[in-house]
């Protein structure tokens, strides 16, 4: 990568500074070492197409590594899951690592470290050592065990790898300093014992490395050069380091961590616990439930995988935590889809437009194109009759001059086809509309090259014919929390900001050239947005979820 082809961002220029103070590039390894106890949300998104794209700008290896150390909350689902998103984002990993390969060679570190007095186990209760940890400005107090032999810490650390004691009798800890500024170096745990099985080792384990203990060492183990974590994990650097001072060899790579800020998104929730709440307590259907944060929510919502790419990229890396409008987002689909999904017609809300003028009983195939942004423009046809539905807000009986739509006595014209004027409307009982009545002028056939054609009218509105229309399940997304940052109040239940009309359900009508439409096939709903086909469509059940409208918002608030 040149770096006079664009403006690095401040990880790039850490590894550009490492590359001139002697490291090789032939060294760059990256990694993305997520949890297996939940589905990746769109926070993860940021981090794998930093790591990922590392990767490709430097020409080298990124490792997939899953830090599963807590069998209590880990499931091979979640592994799947995980992977799949990786892949569906874009990306390849040259190796995939998991901590558990290593748990063997960390339990042998832990014992050296025991031989060497920097580790003893302890048998206090999580309580009892919390207050003897002290307060970021009072320094900890030693634990009563802190000074055990190392044969009785060698003998007890066996018995706990062995199975002898219960959960939450003995921990293994790092022996480093009660009276350190920061509280995560006052001897910090380095194991505990659970009693669980565990998805790739079974039933071989009952102590399990803590995270910051595997780390590191995982990462020196598979010779990652840059580790790149989400700024909470700053203050874990210092231990980082510590920790790999006990095992470092100089001939190898040391690992070097660095922070970047986590991209907040506006009216959602990321975190991974409170995903599984909304999941686990029915608020939503699923993890992919298109409402969700998650990878697999967005892509069934419709989402692709160039716009979660283009928006991590527009989003950037940063040093300080900031609230990105979701907007963003929306914005980033919306331009992707505009290029590649196809226009079509459909009808949501609709009334039933009779041409009294039609001949009885005709029906014609119209060409009508696909996408006005192809180089190549392509068409497909349309069926046309005397019945047909239109969206029942394009019509008014009376209406002022701003509205362009269908009204009694004047024209409009229909979407690839004629022009029309409304003459009279049929009610029910309760004065609703059931049927518009209009005549068409037969002349002005849409590119019918006739001069009558080429008439012009101010309206133009889609339509489907009644005759030909496929029924569909419609879902209409709003977003699922109605307050900008759900979370953001901690003495309020972020549950309390649930939208309780982020689903809508409706019954509309397409036109029938979506019959062979498969799972997530994109099309614009002509005037209506952007939608894709659920995964619960079926050929005698067409079913689709409303990705993103066509306002674009994002544009109106960088205006401003």
């Amino acid at each position: 990568m040149s770096t006079e082809e664009k403006s690095l961002n401040f990880i790039e220029q850490i590894i550009e500074e490492d590359i001139k103070n002697g490291l090789s590039k032939n060294k760059l390894r990256f990694r993305f070492p997520p949890e297996p106890n939940g589905y990746l949300h769109i926070g993860h998104a940021s981090a794998i197409c930093l790591n990922f794209g590392l990767g490709i700008d430097y020409n080298a290896p990124v490792n997939l590594r899953f830090d599963d150390t807590n069998p209590s909350k880990e499931e091979q689902e979640y592994v799947d899951a995980i992977k799949r998103d990786v892949q569906w984002l874009g990306f390849q990993w040259e190796k995939e690592c998991y901590a558990s390969d290593y748990f063997q060679q960390l339990y042998d570190w832990a014992v050296e470290l025991i031989k060497k007095g920097k580790a003893y186990v302890d048998n206090q209760s999580s309580e009892e050592m919390a207050k003897q940890k002290g307060t970021p400005t009072q320094p900890g107090i030693d634990s009563p065990n802190r000074n055990r032999s190392i044969e009785e810490n060698l003998e007890l650390f066996t018995r706990m790898k062995n199975g002898e004691f219960p959960n939450g009798s003995y921990v293994l800890r790092a022996k480093i300093d009660m009276a350190s500024p920061n509280m995560l170096m006052r001897d910090p745990i380095m194991y505990r014992i659970m009693h669980e099985h565990h998805h790739r080792t079974g039933n071989n384990w009952c102590i399990y490395p803590m995270y910051d203990w595997a780390h590191g060492e995982s990462d020196y183990l598979e010779q990652i050069s840059h580790s790149l974590c989400t700024l909470e994990f700053l203050p874990h650097r210092e231990l980082y380091d510590w920790f790999l001072n006990q095992i470092y060899k100089t001939d190898l790579v040391r690992p070097k961590q660095r922070e970047f800020a986590r991209r907040n998104l506006s009216h959602t929730v990321v975190s991974k616990r409170k995903l599984l709440q909304l999941v686990e307590e029915k608020h939503v259907t699923g993890w992919d439930d298109p409402r969700m944060s998650t990878i697999s929510g967005l892509r069934r919502r419709g989402y692709t995988p160039a716009s979660i790419r283009n928006f991590a990229k527009t989003i950037g890396i940063a040093k300080r935590t900031n609230l990105i409008d979701v907007s963003l987002l929306e914005f980033c689909i919306r331009e992707d889809l505009n290029k590649t999904a196809p226009r079509v017609m459909a009808v949501l809300d609709p009334v039933k437009l009779v041409i009294t003028n039609y001949p009885e009983g005709q029906e014609e195939w119209l060409d009508a194109e696909n996408n006005p942004e192809e180089e190549t423009l392509t068409y497909r046809k349309v069926p046309f009759s005397k019945e047909l539905f239109i969206e029942r807000e394009d019509f008014k009986e009376e209406a002022d001059k701003k509205f362009f739509r269908l009204t009694l006595g004047t024209e409009v014209r229909l979407k690839n086809a004629y022009i029309i004027k409304g003459e009279s409307v049929v009610k029910d009982s309760n004065g609703n509309i059931t049927e518009i009545h209009c005549t068409y002028d037969v002349d002005s056939k849409s590119g019918s090259g006739t001069e009558a054609s080429k008439r012009k009218v101010k309206g133009t509105i889609h339509w489907v014919s009644t005759q030909h229309a496929l029924e569909a399940e419609v879902r209409i997304y709003d977003r699922l929390f109605t307050h900008e940052m759900p979370d953001g109040n901690k003495e309020i239940d972020f549950k309390e900001y649930i939208n309780p009309n982020s689903l809508k359900v409706i019954t509309g009508y397409v036109e029938p050239s979506l019959t062979t439409a498969k799972n997530l096939d994109h099309f614009q709903f002509q005037r209506l947005g952007y939608f894709c086909v659920d995964k619960d469509s079926s050929v005698e059940k067409l079913v689709f979820n409303k990705t993103v409208g066509l306002r674009d918002t994002w544009a109106k608030i960088s205006e401003q």
